[in-house]
């Protein structure tokens, strides 16, 4: 099995850019290879295989060296930096960690409910999403996907404990309003939700549950880290018919109408 990055930007030559990089900022600070190494806490070894394109830095190496050259992970893995380069405006640069299996299929990796919490941090690591169980579906070809395990009946008929599988959302503009999705972000961690309209940056974006006990409610959209656009489901339990209201549901539903109404008046 090996490990490869999806970049979520156009990054042409993606490994010579790095290499070319590495070489000429070490050079401009007048360090050798193995002054640099010590500097950054790596063997010289490496670095003659980084600069001549013989092995790949992984993702927390390469902010380790853009933050020792001064220079934004942006700026350092998709500009080639020489004497007439200038930093390019800031942006929202997000690496896709991936695995392949022997035949260079992508699988899909299954972040079940107990490495939910450690996906947070580990989402953009080659290694972290290599040791996530994974499994291949010869229907989902076109695209990237990824499996998560949900919890809790916020998203009734689907239960606690089913799997969504979410296709790699690249451009956030294409996030339509009332479709579902696994929404990964800083506050709210992994969620699967209907959103209540299109990704706006600067903007707080709305979540809504298909339980209407729970009431929608809105994450800034730069807490968003990434987005997976619901494409099937697998689960131990087939759905049931609704069933009919009880008494007691139809008064958790008024309740919450009476809050949302009480709401409307208030910012009005």
């Amino acid at each position: 099995m090996s490990i490869k990055l999806l970049i979520n930007l156009a990054i042409p030559n993606f490994m010579s850019i790095i290499s070319s990089n590495i070489k000429f900022l070490r050079k401009k600070k007048g360090l050798t290879q193995q002054s640099f190494a010590d500097q950054v806490g790596i063997k010289r070894s490496l670095v003659g295989a980084y600069e001549e394109e013989r092995a790949e830095p992984k993702y927390e190496l390469l902010k380790v060296i853009a933050s020792f050259f001064d220079v934004s992970i942006d700026d350092f893995i998709k500009q080639k930096i020489d004497d007439k380069w200038q930093p390019a405006p800031k942006g929202n640069l997000r690496i896709l960690s991936i695995s392949v299996d022997k035949d260079d299929n992508e699988n899909i990796e299954l972040v079940p409910l107990k490495a939910s919490a450690g996906y947070l941090n580990g989402y953009a690591d080659p290694e972290y999403v290599a040791q996530l169980p994974k499994f291949y579906l010869p229907m989902f070809k076109q695209g990237t996907y990824r499996a998560f395990e949900i919890k809790g009946d916020s998203m009734l008929p689907l239960v606690s404990g089913t799997i969504i599988i979410g296709e790699y959302v690249e451009n956030w503009a294409d996030v339509k309003g009332a479709e579902t999705y696994v929404i990964i972000s800083k506050s709210d961690g992994v969620v699967y939700k209907r959103v209540g309209g299109k990704f706006r940056e600067n903007k707080k974006l709305k979540l809504i549950s298909d339980n209407p006990v729970y009431e929608p409610y809105e994450i800034n959209a730069e807490d968003v880290l990434e987005i997976w656009k619901a494409k099937g489901y697998i689960s131990t339990q087939l759905p049931m018919p609704t069933p009919e209201p009880t008494m007691e549901s139809l008064t958790t539903m008024m309740a919450q109408m009476q809050r949302s109404i009480s709401n409307l008046q208030q910012k009005n």
